[in-house]
């Protein structure tokens, strides 16, 4: 069934556009793709979905119109950061799929060492950049939780919880391709960039949950 769907639809209009059940369908079956990764960037794009919900859920009321503007401000960036999120969907796949073209590559093949080490930069690149994308919706989560419509600051937090499963995620991803990178120094810069992201989002993600306490 999941070669079925990719054939069908990944060519054509990409895995961002599959519906969600023929999604989860391709994700359940044996076929590596897609897979974290790609999950990680739906997760991340559920977060924004949700952020911006509760944007609009505070600027369709009066009784906050104090917010209203730095609301507004949020969700004009929001589409666009969902958009990135889905098309990174493809983007995990694409990688994980070229690694594994690489891989099978005659042992004999000039140059090869040399492409594999490439790929499995490139499959850790893909993740990071998520991963690093993804911290924007940290302070957007903040926003709304502090200052949005108390009804829905809930799905604030929850926007919030998955933003940050999603950088989780895909730091997973960027980790267990740093181990088959041979370049010692490119893995260490790697390692600490993630460590500064991952310092920062356990910050956010206590202010938020402190917020949230406060106001409920």
């Amino acid at each position: 069934m999941k070669t079925e769907i990719l054939q069908d639809f990944s060519e054509r209009r990409g895995l961002e556009n599959l519906k969600i059940n023929e999604f989860l369908e391709a994700a359940a079956s044996a076929d590596p793709v897609p897979g974290g990764g790609s999950i990680a960037a739906l997760t991340a794009a559920s977060a924004a979905a949700l952020i911006e919900m509760v944007a609009n859920l505070t600027v369709d009321k009066k009784s906050y119109e104090a917010v209203h503007a730095q609301m507004m401000i949020i969700k004009s960036q929001l589409p666009v950061l969902r958009q990135s999120y889905l098309r990174a969907v493809d983007e995990d796949a694409d990688a994980f799929s070229a690694l594994m073209d690489t891989l099978r590559l005659p042992k004999e093949e000039a140059g090869r060492a040399e492409k594999v080490q490439a790929a499995f930069m490139r499959a850790a690149e893909v993740p990071l950049a998520l991963g690093q994308a993804v911290f924007p919706l940290l302070g957007m989560a903040r926003t709304v939780v502090a200052d949005g419509n108390a009804w829905a600051i809930t799905d604030g937090v929850i926007a919030a919880m998955n933003a940050r499963s999603a950088m989780r995620a895909a730091f997973y991803s960027v980790r267990v391709n740093l181990q088959s990178v041979e370049d010692a120094a490119y893995v260490y810069r790697t390692l600490a960039v993630m460590a500064d992201y991952e310092d920062r989002a356990d910050y956010e993600e206590r202010l938020i949950e402190s917020i949230y306490k406060k106001r409920r």
